[in-house]
């Protein structure tokens, strides 16, 4: 089951590169280096920071949108595709780590993963033909929406939702509650939304084992984002220059977080990120519902 599974999400995966590759060979001309070289430089880096973030329990989206506005780097009406390409690959690899340790019921894990497969390709269909104000309202709400279920978590209460559950799987009414849930998930993942932190709450609430919950929720991710990407790169609905160099940073990112990151505090880093969050969820509902332009938005940053 577990090679299934994993042949299924690599093979995603695939489609997602080459469609990618294609794409940026495509519009090669808009990749120049020396053109771009503060971008290259500043997607290399959040890209990194952001995915070992990821990979020590915190998120990306979150943290990567506050980055990208502080260093002058976001496209607004591109940026939920932009978050979702620049970390396709790298939730590939912690996905692989989750899945290959961790044995679920076939019919649950299969049922979950793919309705957030579907609720993606409808959220980034949908998403790329909003406009850019739009796109900052959503998005503004999204990271408030993304800071509470960070302080619940952080307090502890997610964590005493599955205090005692010892299920490995769903069945019933209880799947068809997954799946739905799951299709839900999969969509917000497209505007912003962390699909971890509102899945592990559904999974606990159901029942289910939390050690179950991760291979739930990482091959969600792994499963849904390639689908939503290609989307968006049809779309013409990301930054190239960014996504590109991020991809690059970030799979050094999670390398590095996975193997020399073990003594720092993470609490301590979570509370202050979403204090980060919470500011920059504010500034885009502010862009969002106030007819300034762009740039006199953005100087309220």
């Amino acid at each position: 089951m577990k090679a299934i599974l994993l042949g299924g999400i690599a093979a995603l995966q695939t489609y997602f590169i080459v469609y990618l590759i294609i794409d940026l060979v495509k519009h090669r001309e808009q990749l120049s280096i020396t053109a771009h070289k503060r971008e290259y430089v500043w997607g290399a880096v959040i890209g990194g920071i952001t995915s070992g973030l990821d990979t020590i329990g915190i998120g990306s989206f979150a943290p990567h949108t506050f980055l990208m506005n502080v260093t002058r780097t976001n496209d607004d009406k591109k940026l939920p595709g932009t978050l979702n390409v620049s970390h396709c690959i790298s939730v590939l690899i912690e996905a692989f780590i989750f899945i290959s340790v961790v044995t679920v019921a076939p019919l649950t894990i299969f049922s979950l993963i793919i309705s957030s497969i579907v609720g993606s390709w409808i959220g980034s269909r949908t998403i790329s033909t909003f406009s850019e104000r739009k796109v900052q309202l959503i998005m503004g709400i999204a990271l408030l929406l993304t800071s509470v279920l960070m302080i619940l978590r952080q307090q502890g209460f997610l964590d005493i939702l599955g205090k005692g559950n010892e299920a490995m799987s769903l069945t019933g009414g209880k799947l068809i509650i997954g799946i739905v849930g799951n299709f839900v998930f999969g969509a917000l993942m497209t505007v912003g939304v962390g699909l971890f932190a509102p899945c592990m709450a559904m999974i606990y609430l159901l029942g289910i084992s939390p050690i179950v919950a991760y291979p739930i929720m990482m091959g969600s991710c792994a499963g849904l984002m390639p689908v939503a990407c290609v989307e968006f790169i049809k779309a013409d609905h990301y930054d190239r220059v960014h996504s590109f160099s991020a991809i690059l940073g970030g799979i050094v990112g999670v390398l590095v977080a996975a193997r020399f990151v073990t003594g720092l505090d993470v609490s301590s880093l979570t509370w202050i990120i979403i204090l980060i969050i919470i500011y920059t969820g504010i500034v885009y509902i502010y862009k969002g519902t106030h007819r300034s332009s762009p740039r006199e938005a953005e100087s309220h940053i």
